[in-house]
C-alpha cells in the first residue's frame, strides 16, 4: 500500500569497528545517524553523530544514576546534586577560595548537627547559624558563573534533569565553541563545590511545593507507588520526601558524587556540526583526567506479580479523571516491539481502539494511552476524563472494554502497517534536528551503555514483523486483572505537607565578579562564523495556484512535505469557527464514514490539523510526499462534503460544556484569563467565546456553512517539500478546490489594549500551596526601531538563568523556583508593546516576592560584566542560528504582520555593540520604572488575604464567569 514502510532484510544493523584520528570506535551499519561509539581509556563513553545542517551542536552529559540510586535515608539527593553542579568548583564560582572554604566546611558541620537534632527550638537556632555563615560564605561566591560561562560562548538552553535512572546535563552550543565547552565541562565535574546551598535548597523546596499543587504529578506518583511496592520506581520520588528535604546532608551529597560521577558511569553525547576525529581527541584531552571506579548500580530483586486490582484515590482542585496502569516489559526487552504495537493499536491519536471507539464516538470527554519504557520495567497507562454526569467507574470500564477487544483480537491488523509507516515518518522528523538525534543516543547509553543500539535501530523493522497473534498473546500475558487504577477526584487533599519556609537572609551574588577561570575561558579563540540573515525575496519562491499566492521553500533533505493554507479569518471574525473545526472530526461524507477518514489519513502516514488564532485560520497537512495527492484530495473532500450528524453535535456540545467547566478548575488557564483581562479589560480575546446558551443553540447548518466554505476565502498556500515550485503549483491547483474569486472576509472584532493608569490587583481564588503573580503593563505603540534595545533588555533583565531577575530573586533571595520577566513585542503593527513579569512563590513569601520584583522593575541594576555577557551571548547565538525549512516562510509572515519586509535579527546584531547600560536604563525609566501595574494573582484566599492584596492597589476579585465569558 502506498506510503507503507517495508522491513528490510535481517542483519541490516551490525556492529563494526573502525579507527580514525588515532581512536577506535564502534558503529552500526546502515545507521541513519552514523553515530560513533567510543570508550576512552578511563571508561568514559563518547557518542558522536555529525549533522551539518546548521553550525550548532546539541550535547548531553549523562550519569547513569538518578532517584533509583538515592539512599533510602536521603531521597531527592541525586536531584539536589543536579542543582549544585551549576555552582562551580574551587576554580570558578569563587572570589577567594582560601577564605570561602573554611566557611563552607562550617556549613557542612552545621548541617550534620542540624540533621541529628530533634528539638525544634535547637534546630531553628542551628538554621539561624547556617543562614549567618552562609551569608558570610556568599560574600566570596560568584552566583551563576556557570551560566555566564555558557552564555559567553553563545550556548542556549543550559539545563539539567533527573529521573529514575539518570541525571543529565544539556547544552546547545555553537559549533565553534567546542574548546570552551569542554574546558568548562571538564572543570565542572572535577571537584564541584556545594556553595550557596541553603538558597538553592529553598529553590528545591519551591519545586516540591509546586509538585504538591500539581494533581497530575500526584496521580503519577500514586500510580507508581502501587505498581512498584518494592522497586524504587514506586518507593522513591525524584524530588524526595518532605522529611528528607528538610534534613539534607552535604556530606552524603558529596559521597554520592564521588560514587557515581565517575567516567565509566558517564558519557559525552554530541550531535551536530563538527569533525569527529578532532572532537574525540579534544574530549580525551579534557576528560581523560577522570579516574574510573567500580560502580554498583541499583539492581533490585524482581517485583512479585500483581495478582489483583489495586485502587487508589487522589484529591485536588483540578477536573476528575481516571488512570489505569499496568507493568510492561523493560525498554531493553525483546518484547518491546510488540509492546509498542499494542500501545499504538490502543491509541495513536487517530485510528486506535480508544481513539475511534471512545473519543471519536464521544463516549468520554477525552482519553488515550501511553507507555514509559524504563531500564527494569515498562509502565503502560490508559487515561480518561468523564463527560458531564459520567462516573469515573464508567470511564474505567469503557477503557477496560477496549483492552478486552485487543485481547480477543477484535482489531484491524492492517493498522499495524500504518503504525509502522507513521513511526518511519516520526523517525525522519526526529533525525532532522540535533536534539532528536542526541535524545536517541542518550536513551541507549542510559539503558544499556549503547549495547542495545542495534535493537533500538531495528525497532521499526521488528514492529513491521509483529503479527496479530503476537499482539493477542502479549495482551493476554500482561493485561490481566493486575492493574492499578487511580481515581483523581475533586476535593481537598488533606495529606499535603508543605515544606515550610525557613528564615533566609538574602546573600551576595557578586554580579561584577569574574574568576580567573572565566576570563581564561572567554579568552579562548572561537573561529569566525558569519551570521546568515534571511532575504525574504531570495529565500522564498513565490507562485500562483488559481487565485492563491504560493509561498515555497524546497525540502532537499528527505521525502516529507508540510503544507499550509493560511486564511485571514480567525476567532476575531467568527466565534463559531473553532467549534466548527472540532465538529469536523466526527463527520462523515457521502463516500466515507468518520472512522474511515481517520483510518485513511493514518494509513497514508499523513496528518492534518486546523488552528484558529485571532486573525488567521491555518489548515496544515503533513506527511510522505508519495501520498501528497491522496491526502490533499482527502482533506478537500472532507471539508467540502462533510454531512451533518445531529447525535455527534449534541455529544460535542455536552463535551464542550464539560470542558468549559473543567477549564475553570485549571489554575494555569485561570491565570491566562486574568492576564488577558489585565491587558484588554472585561471584553478580551480570552473570553471572546460563545456563551453557554449560544453554544447550546448552535445548529449543524451553521457549522457546516463554516466548514464547506472555508476554502472559498482568501488564502496563502505554504509548501515545504521535495517537489519543484512548478510541479507543486500545478499539482495543488488540480487537487485543491478553490473558487475563481474568493469570498470577502467578515469584519474583525477589535480588541483594544487598556492603559494601566493606577495600580490594580486582579485576584482569583484557587486551592493551592503556592501563590502565582504576574505583572502586566501595556506600554506603547509598536516601533521596530526599538527592537534591538528590547532584545538586549530581555536578555540582560529577565530572560535566562544569567539574568538580573533570576540571579536576584532565586539565587540571592531564594524567593522562587521559577521567575522571569519579558518585554513583549506585539504580533501586529497596530498593537502595543507590553511588559510581563512572573514569580511563583510560597504563599508565605508573597510580600517578599512582590517587593523583590518591584524593586527590579523600578531600579534596573547596573552590571557592566553582565551586560557584556548578554551582548556576547546574543551575537554568538545569532551568528550560528539558522532559520530553516518552512520556518523561513513563517518568519516572513510574522514580519509582514508587523509591516516589515526584512529579518529583524540583523538590525539587532548590528546595533548591539553601540548599546549601553544608559540605553537600557533610559528604556526602563520610560516604560517600566515607577509605573502603574496590574497584578494578576492566583492563590488561596486562606493563605493570601484581601488585606495582603490591597497593599498593592485596588483589588478586584474576578468571578470565573467574568474571566471565561461563560
Amino acid at each position: 500500500m502506498p506510503g507503507h514502510y517495508v522491513a528490510e532484510a535481517p542483519g541490516k544493523y551490525e556492529w563494526k569497528t573502525a579507527s580514525s584520528g588515532g581512536f577506535t570506535y564502534r558503529y552500526l551499519t546502515n545507521d541513519p545517524m552514523q553515530a560513533r561509539f567510543y570508550t576512552l581509556k578511563n571508561g568514559l563513553t563518547v557518542i558522536l553523530s555529525v549533522n551539518k545542517k546548521e553550525p550548532r551542536i546539541f550535547t548531553f552529559i549523562p550519569t547513569r544514576a538518578g532517584s533509583n540510586t538515592d539512599p533510602r535515608t536521603n531521597t531527592g539527593l541525586a536531584h539536589y546534586l543536579e542543582h549544585m553542579l551549576f555552582k562551580g568548583t574551587d576554580k570558578f564560582g569563587s572570589l577567594n577560595w582560601a577564605k570561602e572554604k573554611p566557611l563552607l566546611d562550617q556549613i557542612d558541620a552545621l548541617y550534620e548537627k542540624y540533621n541529628k537534632t530533634k528539638d525544634e527550638a535547637q534546630r531553628k537556632a542551628i538554621y539561624k547559624e547556617i543562614d549567618r555563615v552562609s551569608g558570610e560564605a556568599a560574600k566570596y561566591a560568584i552566583a551563576n558563573e556557570y551560566d555566564k560561562l555558557m552564555a559567553g560562548m553563545g550556548a542556549q538552553g543550559s539545563n539539567a534533569f533527573t529521573s529514575y535512572e539518570q541525571t543529565v546535563y544539556m547544552e546547545d552550543i555553537p559549533s565553534n565553541a567546542v574548546d570552551r565547552f569542554l574546558a568548562v565541562q571538564a572543570e565542572r565535574f572535577r571537584k564541584p563545590v556545594l556553595r550557596i546551598f541553603h538558597t538553592e535548597l529553598e529553590a528545591v523546596y519551591e519545586e516540591k511545593n509546586r509538585s504538591l499543587d500539581n494533581d497530575g504529578w500526584k496521580v503519577q506518583e500514586t500510580l507508581l507507588a502501587a505498581l512498584f511496592p518494592t522497586h524504587n520506581y514506586g518507593q522513591q520520588t525524584t524530588i524526595g520526601t518532605v522529611e528528607h528535604l528538610k534534613n539534607p546532608s552535604l556530606i552524603e551529597i558529596r559521597n554520592y558524587f564521588n560514587k557515581y560521577y565517575v567516567p565509566n558511569n558517564m558519557a559525552v553525547i554530541m550531535a551536530g556540526d563538527f569533525n569527529p576525529d578532532e572532537v574525540i581527541k579534544k574530549i580525551d584531552q579534557k576528560m581523560g583526567y577522570m579516574q574510573a571506579k567500580p560502580v554498583q548500580l541499583y539492581n533490585p530483586a524482581p517485583e512479585k506479580p500483581l495478582t489483583s486490582v489495586i485502587t487508589r484515590d487522589v484529591f485536588g482542585p483540578t477536573p476528575e479523571s481516571v488512570r489505569i496502569g499496568y507493568r510492561f516489559p523493560s525498554a531493553v526487552s525483546k518484547e518491546k516491539p510488540v509492546g509498542v504495537i499494542v500501545d499504538e493499536l490502543m491509541s495513536n491519536s487517530a485510528a486506535g481502539l480508544i481513539d475511534l471507539n471512545l473519543v471519536k464516538a464521544q463516549k468520554v470527554l477525552g482519553g488515550g494511552s501511553s507507555p514509559e519504557w524504563m531500564k527494569d520495567y515498562g509502565v503502560w497507562t490508559m487515561f480518561g476524563r468523564p463527560k458531564q454526569g459520567q462516573s469515573l467507574d464508567e470511564v474505567k470500564n469503557l477503557l477496560l472494554s477496549e483492552v478486552e477487544k485487543l485481547k480477543r483480537g477484535n482489531f484491524d491488523d492492517k493498522v499495524i502497517q500504518s503504525i509502522v509507516s507513521n513511526y518511519k515518518k516520526r523517525q525522519i522528523e526526529e533525525y532532522e534536528n540535533n536534539y532528536g538525534r542526541a535524545d536517541k543516543l542518550l536513551e541507549t547509553f542510559v539503558l544499556a551503555r549503547g549495547d542495545n543500539y542495534p535493537d533500538q535501530s531495528r525497532l521499526i523493522d521488528d514492529m513491521a514483523k509483529v503479527t496479530r497473534q503476537q499482539v493477542i498473546d502479549f495482551a493476554n500475558k500482561y493485561l490481566k486483572d493486575n492493574y492499578v487504577v487511580v481515581y483523581k477526584r475533586k476535593g481537598e487533599d488533606k495529606n499535603i505537607k508543605k515544606v515550610d519556609k525557613p528564615a533566609i537572609t538574602p546573600v551576595e551574588v557578586n554580579r561584577e565578579a569574574q574568576s580567573p577561570f572565566l576570563q581564561q575561558v572567554n579568552n579562548m579563540p572561537m573561529a569566525d562564523v558569519q551570521p546568515v540573515w534571511l532575504d525574504y525575496k531570495k529565500d522564498i519562491q513565490r507562485g500562483k495556484a488559481g487565485a492563491a499566492e504560493v509561498l515555497y521553500v524546497q525540502n532537499t533533505d528527505n521525502d516529507l512535505f508540510r503544507l499550509g493554507y493560511r486564511i485571514p479569518m480567525g476567532t476575531y471574525h467568527s466565534k463559531v469557527l473553532p467549534i466548527a473545526t472540532q465538529y469536523l472530526q466526527f463527520l462523515s461524507t457521502d463516500k466515507y464514514s468518520a472512522e474511515e477518514i481517520s483510518k485513511a489519513f493514518f494509513d497514508l502516514a499523513c496528518a492534518y490539523n486546523i488552528y484558529s488564532s485571532g486573525d488567521y485560520t491555518t489548515v496544515r497537512l503533513s506527511g510522505l510526499q508519495e501520498n501528497f495527492d491522496k491526502s490533499v484530495k482527502l482533506l478537500d473532500h472532507l471539508l467540502r462534503n462533510c454531512k451533518p450528524n445531529e447525535e455527534a453535535l449534541e455529544s460535542l456540545k455536552g463535551r464542550l460544556l464539560k470542558s468549559r467547566a473543567d477549564n475553570k478548575l485549571n489554575k494555569g488557564t485561570i491565570m491566562q484569563g486574568l492576564i488577558n483581562y489585565a491587558q484588554y479589560g472585561p471584553k478580551n480575546p480570552f473570553n471572546n467565546q460563545l456563551t453557554n446558551d449560544e453554544l447550546k443553540a448552535l445548529t449543524s447548518a451553521q457549522l457546516l456553512d463554516v466548514l464547506h466554505s472555508l476554502f472559498d476565502y482568501p488564502q496563502q498556500i505554504i509548501y515545504y517539500g521535495p517537489k519543484s515550485i512548478g510541479e507543486f503549483s500545478q499539482e495543488i491547483a488540480s487537487q485543491h478546490q478553490m473558487p475563481a474569486q474568493f469570498r470577502p472576509v467578515a469584519n474583525r472584532q477589535a480588541f483594544t489594549q487598556v492603559a494601566q493608569n493606577q495600580n490594580q490587583v486582579l485576584f482569583a481564588d484557587y486551592d493551592m500551596v503556592q501563590s502565582e503573580i504576574f505583572w502586566v503593563r501595556n506600554t506603547g505603540a509598536f516601533d521596530p526601531a526599538a527592537l534591538p534595545t528590547i532584545n538586549l533588555f530581555n536578555n540582560y533583565f529577565g530572560g535566562n538563568m544569567a539574568s538580573v531577575v533570576f540571579q536576584t530573586l532565586r539565587e540571592s533571595k531564594a524567593l522562587a523556583y521559577s521567575t522571569y520577566a519579558n518585554y513583549d513585542t506585539p504580533e501586529r503593527k497596530d498593537e502595543q508593546y507590553s511588559i510581563s513579569a512572573y514569580i511563583g512563590s510560597q504563599a508565605d513569601k508573597f510580600h517578599e516576592a512582590v517587593a523583590g520584583m518591584n524593586e527590579l522593575l523600578n531600579v534596573l541594576p547596573e552590571s557592566p560584566k553582565l551586560l557584556e555577557t548578554a551582548k556576547t551571548s546574543m551575537k554568538k547565538t545569532m551568528q550560528t542560528e539558522r532559520i530553516r525549512q518552512d520556518g523561513i516562510i513563517y518568519s516572513y509572515l510574522d514580519a509582514q504582520e508587523k509591516g516589515l519586509d526584512y529579518d529583524t535579527r540583523q538590525k539587532t546584531y548590528e546595533a548591539l555593540d553601540k548599546l549601553s547600560y544608559a540605553d537600557l536604563k533610559a528604556f526602563t525609566e520610560q516604560n517600566l520604572a515607577n509605573k502603574p501595574y496590574t497584578y494578576c494573582v492566583v492563590a488561596s484566599e486562606k493563605r493570601v488575604t484581601p488585606e495582603d492584596l490591597a497593599k498593592y492597589g485596588t483589588v478586584k476579585k474576578l468571578s470565573l464567569e467574568e474571566i471565561f465569558g461563560y
